[in-house]
């Protein structure tokens, strides 16, 4: 039987971090990204689909060459086609739908079969951090370990999430880049910002690994990365306030922003996003707003 020409691959958006989790919690969301790949004749290097977005056909042409080197697999020349819902450079893990979908689709069309637990590893690498790749791919909230001494992806513990939980996203029309927004970051963190953070994440892991969530109104204190981010964005720190005011169980930068996300009850969303739309509103800056729920299903192909 012949490998297929054609092959469409969908990739779960996701948010990140989620508060204090940083680099490591990440819950895929139900906005999606179609990736096409079409297999061309011969080989050679990726033909790009669209020549004028050259920050896709840059992580395209990476994620091919990083699944080639790992796989082992003749490279072949092909095509592509990125079209969906995530918005690029919003903190939705737009990067992970672009290299997952490559990664996925040059597997089934290589005949290669690396399984999803590989290809987390894969798109962690090019990534950096595997909170969104393990998110997009496998569903779900995931907690995602990488081995402390090296950096490589290990596993993930997936946990899914009820639609008894709905997650209220505000995106101003600010587009933040993850590796600038990188920069901002300390090289050294005070040990009791550390110490709080940590027991801010463990206990929001508790609370989501329970179903308790009444407790993520408690869970979300964050020191890592937040107080060096949301400055950044302007009305990013009042519009997660006002979320919780309205009616929000917590709040947090979506990655590196610009969107920022309320986990909410269905019965308060609509009060959350109109607190939290109105925050950038009075500050002047046009913003896309949704009410999303969790996806528990992740990558799959169509």
């Amino acid at each position: 039987m012949s490998s297929p020409a054609t092959i469409t691959v969908s990739v779960s958006g996701s948010t990140s971090n989620c508060g204090a989790g940083f680099d490591t919690l990440g819950m895929a969301v139900n906005l999606r990204n179609r990736v096409t790949v079409t297999r061309a004749d011969g080989a050679g290097k990726p033909v790009p689909f669209r020549e004028a977005d050259g920050r896709a056909q840059t992580m395209v042409a990476a994620a091919a060459q990083r699944f080639w080197a790992d796989t082992g697999a003749t490279p072949f020349a092909f095509s592509y086609q990125i079209d969906g819902e995530v918005p690029p450079t919003r903190g939705l893990g737009s990067s992970v739908t672009v290299r997952a979908g490559i990664v996925a689709a040059l597997d089934h069309l290589a005949g290669t079969a690396v399984g999803r637990e590989r290809l987390v590893a894969l798109v962690t690498a090019l990534e950096g951090h595997p909170d969104n790749a393990a998110a997009g791919i496998l569903g779900g909230f995931c907690v995602a370990r990488c081995d402390p001494a090296t950096g490589a992806y290990v596993d993930t513990v997936r946990i899914p999430v009820p639609d008894e939980l709905v997650f209220v996203t505000a995106s101003p029309l600010l587009e933040v880049s993850t590796h600038a927004s990188r920069g901002t970051l300390p090289a050294k963190l005070p040990y009791f910002d550390a110490v709080k953070s940590i027991n801010s994440a463990t206990y929001f892991v508790a609370a989501m690994a329970t179903g308790d969530f009444d407790r993520l109104r408690h869970a979300k204190g964050d020191f890592m990365h937040e107080p060096y981010r949301l400055p950044g964005i302007p009305g990013a720190a009042a519009a997660i306030t006002a979320g919780v005011k309205a009616g929000a169980l917590a709040g947090w930068l979506s990655g590196s922003g610009s969107s920022v996300m309320c986990a909410s009850r269905p019965g308060a969303a609509e009060a959350v996003q109109s607190a939290m739309r109105g925050v950038f509103a009075a500050d002047g800056q046009a913003c896309e707003a949704a009410i999303l729920q969790a996806d528990n299903e992740g990558l799959r192909l169509g």
